[in-house]
């Protein structure tokens, strides 16, 4: 894993770009060469990022958006660092749980944030991308937006939370439907089922989020706040336990075989074999 205690950014090494201005704070995934695949390291940055932005009183509310044609495409499995080892499987299952608890925490940074975050979404929101957009108080995306939880294609479990967030938005059956098939959906689709609060055409998605965040940060910054913390309160009030169960089984799947037979199919494009161990 990548060195979780540093408190730095690299230069040439950013994987989300901060800006302030006129109220809102703008976080912008930066990869798009690599569609934005996520690592440990954007979820350390991620982090420190989110607590710059928490004591800054001229940020009353944060537009989450990504550069190029997808917001996030998921794990980005070239990324360095991303192995989690171990001398024991034991050992290994336990790293991964510890790991993932502490991706847990990053995230509850960006989540439990004073202000309101808008995600824009466009092209690709995959897996941790989709994680990630459903942790913003509300979500607009582009037409050409799509969605997915791919996770049981791939042997894992969904690890940071997204299914519990569609049961809480969406239902439980619909959680259990996108998170066991991994289908991907719509715009359209995610907005019917309450996952996304607006859709525009993608060349209107940035005015549009832009707008939003600038209406939200007009408003009394005390009201807006005591508004998410109340129904943030009501809304999440099972999830800080149901998170470490989630913890668990993806640090279980994550040392499976089964794992190992899903990715090493996806990079030789073709169908896994899943034996259940």
């Amino acid at each position: 894993m990548i060195d979780t205690v540093s408190t730095q950014i690299g230069e040439g090494e950013e994987r989300i770009r901060l800006e302030v201005a006129d109220g809102i704070a703008v976080l912008t995934l930066c990869r798009p060469d690599r569609l934005n695949g996520w690592s440990w390291e954007s979820t350390r940055q991620l982090g420190l990022l989110a607590d710059r932005i928490r004591f800054d009183p001229s940020a009353r509310v944060v537009l989450l958006r990504a550069e190029g044609r997808a917001f996030c495409a998921g794990i980005d499995v070239k990324a360095p660092g991303g192995a989690v080892t171990g001398e024991s499987a034991a050992e290994r299952t336990r790293n991964y749980y510890e790991g993932i608890r502490w991706v847990h925490e990053r995230f509850a940074v960006l989540s439990r944030l004073p202000q309101p975050v808008v995600a824009a979404v466009q092209g690709y929101c995959l897996g941790f991308g989709f994680e990630l957009a459903l942790m913003a108080d509300i979500r607009v995306a582009a037409e050409d937006a799509v969605f997915a939880l791919p996770e049981a294609r791939l042997g894992v479990a969904v690890d940071a939370g997204g299914d519990l967030r569609i049961a809480r938005d969406a239902g439980a059956g619909w959680a259990k439907f996108l998170a066991l098939t991994g289908r991907r959906i719509d715009a359209a689709t995610a907005e019917r089922l309450n996952l996304v609060q607006l859709v525009v055409p993608g060349s209107e998605l940035d005015a549009a989020s832009r707008a939003l965040a600038a209406e939200i940060a007009a408003n009394a910054p005390l009201a807006v706040q005591g508004i998410k913390r109340a129904v943030d309160s009501y809304a999440d009030a099972a999830l800080p336990a149901a998170l470490d169960g989630v913890a668990l089984t993806a640090a279980l799947t994550l040392t499976s075989e089964d794992s190992r037979e899903g990715y090493g199919a996806q990079a030789a494009r073709r169908e896994p074999r899943f034996r259940g161990a």
